[in-house]
């Protein structure tokens, strides 16, 4: 498993909330082989929803330390809209919200998402309040101050007991929502299907083996065509722009050209 950002406990609550915030899909790099990703090879998604920023953003740069994607919000509204939007494999939600408590927000979540599994951040220590926690349809809770290493653990724990993630498949390649399987050959980007040609596979396949790496055209030439470098770097451009045609076609690109260096991918931009 990746290093995860050093840190001490996360703090409690201030008594200023911070301004809400929204904070589209991304991922960190790729996560290593064996760790947890959706039954399709693509990378977990998980929801963030507490008003205090910082807290926010550690708690989401410890989940994409996992190699997930996350989605963070900063009240109940945004947290019910970004779950119906983006469909999150699990939530982690905060008990005290400046527009509704977070029970509510997990009473109108069940109605729309009955499965996801939620994870509860609370300052409250007494049993009362755990105990309504779990009653009102939370699967876990984690009490302020609490380690980023226990969130994860209970979070890992809940989305292998629901089935929402299971351990990576070694033959399946994802970057963002473009996923490669190996062994079957099926590329699908957004979880519609692509079709691409031996040759356009291979070279799929050798940029997602490297996301987020200049490969030169004499590299790509010697490891998909095994030509030597030398006045062929031109098919090396012509299949680049076939795969653009197919996988980056009316969506956020993720095959990109480096002027004089060579070509490589990455997840595309939110829109």
């Amino acid at each position: 498993m990746s290093r995860m950002p050093s840190t001490s406990s996360a703090t409690t609550r201030s008594t200023h909330a911070a301004s809400p915030t929204h904070t589209a899909h991304t991922t960190a790099a790729p996560a290593p082989a064996g760790d947890l990703a959706r039954p399709d090879g693509s990378p977990v998604r998980v929801l963030v929803v507490d008003d205090e920023a910082p807290l926010a953003d550690l708690l989401s740069m410890a989940l994409r330390y996992e190699g997930w994607q996350v989605c963070t919000e900063g009240d109940g509204a945004g947290a019910l809209r970004s779950a119906r939007e983006n469909r999150p494999d699990a939530v982690v939600l905060d008990v005290m919200l400046p527009d509704m408590d977070g029970l509510e927000v997990l009473a109108r979540l069940r109605r729309q998402t009955p499965d996801v599994p939620v994870l509860f951040l609370t300052a409250k220590d007494a049993v009362e309040d755990r105990i309504a926690g779990l009653t009102a349809g939370g699967d876990d809770y984690v009490t302020k101050p609490f380690s980023l290493e226990e969130v994860v653990a209970r979070l890992r724990g809940l989305l292998r007991r629901s089935g929402a993630a299971a351990v990576r498949n070694e033959s399946v390649l994802a970057v963002g929502d473009l996923v490669l399987n190996e062994d079957s050959h099926e590329v699908s980007r957004g979880g519609d299907n692509i079709h691409l040609t031996a040759t356009e596979f291979e070279l799929l396949r050798y940029l997602m083996r490297n996301p987020r790496r200049v490969l030169s055209k004499a590299q790509i030439l010697d490891r998909v065509w095994s030509y030597d470098f030398g006045g062929q770097a031109n098919v090396v451009e012509l299949y680049i722009s076939y795969l653009r045609r197919k996988i980056d076609a009316g969506r956020s690109p993720m095959i990109h050209t480096r002027r004089g260096a060579g070509y490589l991918i990455k997840p595309g931009e939110p829109v």
